[in-house]
């Protein structure tokens, strides 16, 4: 099955006769404003019912819609592990990297395994509906968990029993309005769809993708592990899916700001890593998951404070970094280079060029004093019952504009302003306090006292070249709106203000 985006292509097993021809199926799942429809994570548990009495294939793949199969023996590679008997028990599922994001996998898979990805992975059926004798649960109960659909029910119990295909009668009116309620918005209504559900032996299992984040992948994924369920990281030389990360800001910016809320929501509720991991799966896995739960506050509050404190401090001459001359000094310079050195050697070693280095640091930087903040922001507001849940969507398509300037390597600032005044009021910021600070370094000589601070706000500057050229320089329809600097401007100088009223006193 290839299920892409709120798309889904379910590729049944053709007779052994080759009679049939494999089946192709296209649903365009029903959404109403009246009934909650959880994003992706719903419209993964859609297909994952209508497939179920179609082909109750024992193995899914999970596709974005931004992504294609690069290599058909992926499918080969995948089950050389779930049809190991030495791992098969207990595998739920075998990802492959994203190219774009995949650093940490490899050091995951030493452990419990990798987390889910959202996309690029073969998942076994039983990991997302149970993995027990379904057949010794009552009916009653299995409906309360699953939904009313007999074909539905009947197919659980057929692939638990290991019988095959659930309905070999594909083109009956019945079977295609089984399929239209299965996928309705209505069908999970007063189940446990999206949840835990317990069963025989009080046993506890999930009931397909979990809906608790919009990061399904990240939470589903957590939840499989604390269930007992192991998984494989499978990199091999050729890639086997291929893709396209974001080539517009604003894309970038809207979909990180999703992550960043969706992966906190975990770490701020009762399944927080550091709390209900440790009891279930190993503390270093443990701390693998906390890890990506609060990463974007972690980031986005010390950046916010080295983006500001250190550069009002240079305007006003005051010192905050040991002197340039000191052992201190040396190895505060030691850890911040050698960070650098580990991530360059890391693009380096994955195919990637200096340049790529470059906007790596760029988009690192801008993503996390934006998306990230914002994203937390959300999070916090939802946990505190001031926001509802939201679901940006990516977009997909780009004008000819976007595309030219994706293909120059320029940076397409037609993004809001609520994204863009941090971005050009920090860097402002720092081109003030870096020129007056300069200026009196030039002046009173007190080289040593500042040298920190102006290594750091020139290192900002160095990383907010694409910005400072999209204020001064551009002028195509992607550069930033006059606008929007003057606004930043202003906030610039009420910072400085701020500052020295805070530092002075």
């Amino acid at each position: 099955m290839y299920v892409i985006g709120d798309k889904f292509i379910d590729s049944a097993s053709a007779a052994v006769d080759q009679v049939k021809m494999p089946l192709l199926v296209y649903v365009a799942r029903e959404k109403k404003p009246s009934h909650p429809h959880h994003f992706k994570a719903g419209a993964l548990n859609v297909l994952l019912r209508v497939s179920a009495v179609k082909s109750n294939s024992p193995h899914i793949l999970v596709l974005d819609c931004d992504m294609y199969c690069n290599d058909p023996s992926s499918a080969r590679r995948a089950m050389c592990f779930h049809l190991d008997p030495k791992i098969s028990p207990t595998l739920a599922f075998v990802q492959f990297p994203q190219r774009f994001h995949n650093a940490l996998w490899p050091a995951w898979d030493g452990l419990q395994g990798p987390g889910l990805a959202g996309t690029g992975f073969y998942i076994k059926r039983k990991a997302l509906l149970g993995n027990f004798k379904l057949q010794e649960i009552n009916l009653s109960e299995l409906k309360n968990h699953f939904g009313a659909s007999n074909k539905f029910i009947k197919s659980l119990l057929d692939h638990d029993r290991g019988s095959g295909s659930s309905n070999n009668d594909d083109s009956s009116d019945a079977l295609q309005q089984e399929m239209q309620l299965l996928a309705s918005t209505s069908y999970e209504k007063s189940t446990k769809w999206g949840e835990e559900a317990s069963g025989h032996e009080q046993k506890v299992y999930l009931v397909g993708f979990l809906y608790a984040s919009v990061v399904e992948d990240y939470f589903t994924g957590f939840m499989l592990h604390c269930k007992g369920w192991t998984s494989v990281y499978c990199n091999p030389s050729t890639p086997q899916f291929l893709g396209s990360s974001p080539t517009s800001l604003d894309t970038l910016l809207v979909q990180w700001t999703r992550w960043a809320c969706g992966l906190l929501d975990v770490g701020l509720s009762r399944f927080c890593p550091l709390v209900y991991g440790p009891p279930r799966m190993s503390i270093l896995m443990s701390f693998a998951y906390a890890y990506v739960a609060i990463f974007p506050l972690c980031l986005c509050v010390p950046l916010w404070c080295y983006a500001t404190i250190p550069q009002l401090s240079l305007f006003y001459g005051i010192s905050l970094f040991p002197k340039a001359s000191s052992h201190s000094f040396t190895i505060l310079a030691f850890i911040f280079l050698s960070s650098l050195l580990a991530h360059l050697i890391e693009v380096l070693l994955t195919g990637g060029s200096i340049q790529t280095w470059i906007y790596e640091q760029q988009l690192w930087m801008m993503k996390t004093v934006t998306s990230y903040l914002y994203g937390c922001l959300e999070a916090i507001m939802k946990k505190i019952g001031m926001r509802e849940a939201n679901f940006l969507l990516t977009s997909k398509a780009f004008d000819d504009e976007q595309v030219k300037l994706y293909q120059l390597g320029l940076l397409d600032f037609r993004t809001s302003n609520m994204m863009l005044v941090p971005l050009v009021t920090f860097t402002t910021l720092n081109m003030i306090s870096f020129l007056g600070g300069l200026a009196r370094v030039i002046v009173i000589g007190n080289w040593e006292d500042m040298c920190g601070q102006l290594c750091l706000s020139f290192y900002i500057l160095a990383m907010s070249y694409p910005i400072i050229e999209g204020m001064l320089v551009r002028k195509d329809k992607g550069r930033i709106p006059p606008s929007v600097s003057q606004i930043s401007i202003l906030y610039s100088l009420s910072f400085l203000v701020l500052g020295h009223a805070i530092l002075m006193y």
